[in-house]
C-alpha cells in the first residue's frame, strides 16, 4: 500500500471541504441566474427569436459562464429556450400549436378551480376576488396594473380551490400565459375582464362559474391566435 504523508491528507481534506462548501454557493448562483433569465423571458425582455450567448449572458448577469450554462440547461429542459450546438441558445418562436395546447390545458385547470370556488369559497375569499377585479373598472388602469391583477386573480382562485396538485400545474401554466400576455400587450391593449366569473362564484352557481371561466379563456385564446397567427 503506497505511503501518504499526513500533511497530504490534511491538504486533500481542506480541498474537499472547500469544494463541499462551494457547492451550495454554486447552486445558489445557478438559481439566481436561472430566476433572472426566466424573469427576463416572462417580462418580454427576451423575445421569441432572440439568440443568447453564454458570454453575453454572463456579462449581463455579472457572473461566470458556468452558472449561466447550468441555468440555460434548466431553461432548455423546461422548453423556454433551445440549445444550438456549439453556438448558444435561442428563444423558440410561439406557434399556433403552443397557444392551443396551453389554453386547452389551462381551461381544464381553471374551470375546475372556478367551480370549486363557487362551491366552497368563504365569504372573505369571495370578497378578495371581488376586490381584485374591482380595479378593472378604473379609467386610469394601465396594462401593467391589469396584468398584475390578472395574475393575482387566477393564482388566488387556484388557492381557493384547495387542491395542491392542480395549483402547482396551474402556476406553471400561468407562467406561459403571463409571457403571452406581456408580448400581446405590446401589440393589443384590450384586456379580458373577470366580472362574470366573480358574479357566478358569488351566486354559488357552480355550472355558471365553469362556463364563465371557459368563455374567458376562449376569448383570451382567440386574441392570442389573432396576434401570433398573423
Amino acid at each position: 500500500m503506497p505511503f501518504s504523508h499526513p500533511a497530504n491528507h490534511s491538504a486533500l481534506e481542506r480541498k474537499r471541504m472547500v469544494s463541499i462548501k462551494a457547492l451550495p454557493e454554486r447552486e445558489g448562483e445557478v438559481e439566481r441566474v436561472y430566476r433572472l433569465l426566466k424573469g427576463w423571458i416572462l417580462e418580454g425582455r427576451l423575445r421569441p427569436g432572440d439568440f443568447l450567448s453564454e458570454v453575453e449572458l454572463a456579462r449581463q448577469c455579472e457572473t461566470s459562464r458556468t452558472p449561466v450554462r447550468e441555468a440555460c440547461n434548466l431553461l432548455s429542459q423546461e422548453k423556454w429556450i433551445q440549445r444550438i450546438r456549439h453556438k448558444g441558445y435561442v428563444l423558440p418562436p410561439i406557434s399556433i400549436r403552443d397557444i392551443i395546447e396551453v389554453y386547452e390545458y389551462r381551461k381544464l385547470l381553471e374551470c375546475f378551480t372556478a367551480e370549486r370556488a363557487a362551491a366552497s369559497a368563504t365569504a372573505e375569499e369571495v370578497k378578495t376576488l371581488r376586490d381584485i377585479v374591482a380595479a378593472e373598472d378604473r379609467m386610469d388602469l394601465d396594462m401593467d396594473q391589469f396584468l398584475k391583477g390578472n395574475q393575482t386573480f387566477h393564482t388566488r382562485l387556484g388557492e381557493i380551490a384547495r387542491n395542491q396538485r392542480v395549483l402547482e400545474q396551474l402556476l406553471l401554466t400561468l407562467q406561459y400565459v403571463q409571457r403571452l400576455d406581456v408580448l400581446s400587450t405590446q401589440r393589443d391593449t384590450r384586456p379580458v375582464p373577470h366580472r362574470d366569473i366573480v358574479r357566478a362564484i358569488e351566486a354559488r352557481n357552480v355550472q355558471e362559474a365553469g362556463r364563465a371561466m371557459a368563455e374567458h379563456i376562449n376569448v383570451s385564446r382567440d386574441q392570442m391566435l389573432r396576434l401570433f397567427g398573423s
